[in-house]
């Protein structure tokens, strides 16, 4: 790379950035001006050089230009730092919220919200706020289950903390409440801060869902095609209620190539994210939406809505009917009949105490001439046998998953950590490398997957052909995710579980089709 001492250099850096600017539509050749002067101020330059050599690629240029900042002091050189300041450049770039909104809302009238979406997506991979190359290093494949083939990924996306942005963090001050939270509104322009990402690259749209106003923006991890995220602008915690479902029919009037839906409102059964109320969705089919159906339904509340149970390990109603008023009054009807239903002999106690137990997570697709809603039925309640939740993941599966089974996993996506792709290596050579199993010293990563590594290795021996070894690892992850599902389902798929759910489908006054 070129010495960012040189101002020649650092003024080309600026014009390359320009040029990249225009080409990858970010900005219009009119407002040329204007942005290189954001820029000379983001860089303490007094005037452009003249005749800076341009050409390079946007990396090379911002790698430059951070190297400049952390040089001179307008960064510190840190990987975080770095990264604040590239984000402040790129949001330089990018149109303001009013213009961008008006460029999507021309789009969708002109050519219709599919060219919207996509020009959408395409500026916030150019703009830095999705990290398409990080995106693609993500590990992804699918794995056949007794229930469909499950979609398994291990996401890198997210980069590690380095040890000088810990120290800042650890230096910083001790209560920040602005923004509040990650999902807030006021996080579109946000500069960040030790320990928050910088958000000026973040662009939203505003949407108005059963009358309230919302915001529709994308989520720069891409957990899957057009991941995106629709948010309350107020700061108000995660609530399943009817409104919740007319939210996600309206949503689908608007957006219905997506498939969007709601973590549950209570903890264990939640996502990580429970003091904003949010959806999540995009453009991608999932695993649970192709299972089987075991068993029909009808309810004579709403007659023209289908109901059906799924071959699938979370317990689920899906509706579906093109009179989306009688789909949501019955949706309603279930939440509110299993937010009081008790089994105890399936250990399905709604309350304890004044503590609710029991919720959903909805999952709405279709728009305009029909949609589908299934609700998932979740229970938060923890034992002293489980005491992070007894229809959560136990602990015999905490090594690969330990977190919340959230919207995502239920539909059959698995998002593993990054650090797993490391500890795979581990995994692999135990099987290839002819020396069998050992176990390892404490506080080694691998030491939580002995148990694992023993079983492989009786299973499969160690001496397998690198390629036949990685096979195995993966279809043995997938049945690690199966039982994270059967863990989490209410209604185990046995006997006492199916006919556990039959009585409280006729408790809900369902009657078989």
């Amino acid at each position: 790379m070129p010495d960012a001492s040189d101002s020649r250099i650092i003024g080309g850096a600026i014009e390359s950035l320009l040029l990249y600017g225009v080409e990858s539509s970010l900005i219009l050749p009119p407002d040329i001006a204007f942005v290189r002067n954001e820029l000379l101020d983001a860089t303490r330059l007094p005037a452009p050089e003249p005749d800076a050599p341009g050409g390079m690629s946007a990396p090379d240029a911002l790698g430059i230009l951070s190297d400049y900042a952390a040089s001179t002091g307008l960064c510190a050189d840190s990987p975080a730092s770095r990264e604040r300041f590239i984000t402040k450049l790129m949001g330089l770039m990018t149109p303001s919220p009013e213009a961008f909104r008006r460029r999507f809302e021309s789009i969708e009238r002109e050519d219709g919200i599919l060219e919207a979406c996509g020009w959408f997506g395409r500026i916030c991979e150019a703009n830095g706020y999705i990290n398409a190359q990080a995106v693609s290093r993500n590990v992804r494949y699918y794995a056949p289950s007794p229930y469909g083939a499950l979609e398994i990924t291990i996401n890198v996306a997210k980069p590690e903390k380095d040890p000088r942005d810990i120290a800042a963090l650890a230096s910083a001050p001790e209560r920040l409440d602005y923004p509040a939270c990650l999902l807030c509104v006021e996080n579109e322009g946000y500069a960040g801060r030790a320990g928050y990402t910088a958000r000026q690259t973040l662009r939203t749209l505003p949407l108005t869902l059963d009358g309230d106003p919302w915001r529709f923006q994308y989520s720069p991890y891409q957990y899957f095609a057009e991941h995106c995220i629709a948010l309350d602008e107020i700061h108000r915690p995660m609530r399943i209620d009817a409104s919740t479902f007319r939210k996600l029919f309206d949503f689908l009037d608007r957006f219905p190539h997506y498939v969007i839906g709601s973590n549950a409102d209570l903890p264990i059964v939640g996502g990580s994210v429970l003091n904003h109320n949010h959806f999540q969705g995009g453009r991608h089919t999932f695993p649970m939406e192709k299972a089987e159906v075991s068993a029909r339904f009808t309810h004579p509340m709403a007659p023209r809505v289908d109901a059906r149970t799924l071959n699938w390990p979370m317990s689920a109603v899906r509706l579906a009917s093109s009179d989306r008023g009688a789909l949501a009054m019955l949706a309603e009807h279930i939440r509110i009949a299993w937010s009081n239903y008790s089994d105890p002999a399936l250990d399905i106690l709604a309350r304890t105490g004044s503590t609710p137990h029991n919720t959903v997570t909805p999952i709405a697709r279709g728009g305009g001439a029909g949609y589908s809603l299934d609700l998932v039925l979740r229970n938060n309640r923890a034992t002293d046998e489980h005491p992070l939740g007894l229809f959560h993941p136990h602990a015999a599966l905490h090594h690969v998953k330990k977190e919340n089974i959230g919207l995502i996993e239920v539909m059959g996506l698995f998002i593993l950590p990054g650090r797993l792709l490391k500890e795979l290596d581990g995994l692999r050579a135990a099987l290839t490398d002819g020396i069998g199993f050992r176990a390892h010293e404490p506080g080694d990563p691998l030491a939580k997957h002995d148990e694992w590594i023993e079983t492989l290795v009786q299973r499969y021996g160690s001496r397998m052909p690198r390629d036949a070894a990685e096979q195995a690892l993966r279809a043995e992850l997938a049945r690690k995710c199966v039982s994270v599902l059967e863990d989490a389902g209410v209604f185990k798929l046995d006997g006492q579980g199916r006919a556990g759910f039959q009585r409280f489908l006729r408790a809900a006054g369902f009657e078989r089709a």
